[in-house]
């Protein structure tokens, strides 16, 4: 029988399964958290990025897609909806809802900060969301103040710019890939 080799960081990860059925998201901050980790790939480990105010929490596990590199130059960030929270190093199997677009701006700069929106593939809770429309009407309302606020706490500014179907999110993936093969 042959020896897997074992990945040495979760951003060896490959972002899709064998199928390109499920999205693999690594969970950094988890839904509930004041603590904002992120996965420092020269320590190989996850470190404390930021600490929100008192009463502010994320609304939604944080993660990323492994393998793929944002035009803010991090991986492509992902919302996950889930049953409970999850925690930082975990990889979650997903299906892709869709991707909110977003403009982050400091000092006058300009760039997109796009946002997939993914549900875990055994979430019981949303297991009905399939698309942009199955989410409640409110969560683009508090997500959009919940990255405002985030983003003004550390002097920048944040404009979502709409939200698309899973189509869009799946190119944005793809053309931001850093693996071979994955375009």
């Amino acid at each position: 029988m042959a020896k897997k080799k074992a990945l040495s960081s979760p951003t060896a990860l490959k972002p899709f399964d064998k199928k390109q059925e499920f999205l693999r998201v690594v969970i950094e901050t988890p839904k509930g958290s004041r603590n904002k980790f992120k996965y420092d790939p020269q320590l190989g480990s996850y470190r404390l990025n930021a600490i929100l105010p008192e009463g502010m929490v994320f609304p939604y596990d944080f993660g990323f897609v492994p393998c793929t590199k944002a035009q803010d130059g991090d991986p492509v960030d992902v919302l996950l909806l889930m049953d409970v929270p999850a925690y930082p190093g975990v990889v979650v199997e997903s299906r892709i809802v869709g991707v909110i677009e977003a403009e982050q701006s400091e000092n006058g700069d300009k760039m997109r900060n796009d946002r997939v929106v993914a549900v875990a593939e055994d979430s019981r809770v949303h297991s009905d969301i399939r698309k942009p429309g199955d989410l409640k009407s409110n969560m683009m309302e508090e997500v959009e103040r919940f990255f405002t606020n985030y983003n003004q706490e550390r002097g920048k500014k944040f404009k979502v710019l709409g939200l698309k179907a899973a189509d869009a999110a799946r190119k944005l993936i793809k053309k931001s890939s850093t693996k071979k093969g994955d375009k």
